[in-house]
């Protein structure tokens, strides 16, 4: 099954509020103005985008170790995933399909990491239960991902439906910024240019892991 088929399964069961779910109907309109709401802004639009020289950065793994993008760059290609906290079960979804095809992105030369807001703790624990082998990054105050352009700020009416479903993002966080990044995927080539680019504001839609292989493939093993 692609990760869309399995994402779209689970918006499915999720809406229908099927056991172990079991989410309140009246939060599916809230959440689905907040994302039309994030389209509507056009943000997505001014995110880095292909052909764009993507920022640098140095972040630490949810162990402590400081991973510079540099670093990884001075090897082949990188890939980044921006992702929004291991409370999100799409994006568990989609680091579970990028971990399958960690080996194909690998013999490409190239390396992946994702990065995310939430503190060390929280990042151990999105290796763990996704059965994780690549660096979980954390990006604190979405730092990054707003030199990116992919940090936002949740509208009162998302914060408070997450505060009344105890999706408590400054305790996941450590910050009370109450700020995300829009999900967004990017191969950066060893030159720093970013030559793949998948910014949705619709955090319920992911491209497919192997949508990256003909770039990896262009741009690794030289």
């Amino acid at each position: 099954m692609s990760l869309q088929a399995t994402l779209d399964a689970f918006k499915a069961d999720f809406r229908a509020g099927k056991p172990p779910y079991n989410a309140p109907s009246d939060i599916h309109p809230i959440m689905e103005r907040a994302t039309a709401d994030l389209i509507a802004s056009g943000q997505a639009s001014r995110a880095a985008k292909a052909g764009d020289i993507a920022p640098s950065f140095v972040l630490r793994d949810g162990h402590g170790h400081a991973v510079s993008s540099q670093e990884l760059l001075a090897k082949g290609p990188l890939v980044v995933s921006f992702y929004r906290g291991v409370w999100c079960p799409y994006c568990n979804f989609e680091l579970q399909a990028l971990e399958a095809a960690l080996p194909k992105i690998r013999e490409a030369g190239a390396s992946l990491v994702a990065i995310s807001p939430q503190l060390a703790v929280n990042s151990q624990k999105s290796e763990r239960v996704n059965h994780l082998s690549f660096p979980i990054l954390g990006d604190a105050n979405n730092q990054v991902a707003a030199d990116f352009g992919l940090r936002y700020a949740l509208p009162d009416y998302l914060v408070e439906l997450y505060k009344r479903l105890k999706n408590n993002l400054p305790a996941f966080n450590g910050d009370d910024s109450w700020t995300l990044p829009i999900p967004a995927r990017y191969v950066i080539a060893p030159d720093r240019t970013i030559v793949y680019a998948e910014v949705n504001p619709d955090y319920t839609h992911r491209p497919e892991p192997e949508d990256l292989l003909p770039v990896l493939n262009q741009y690794g093993n030289r």
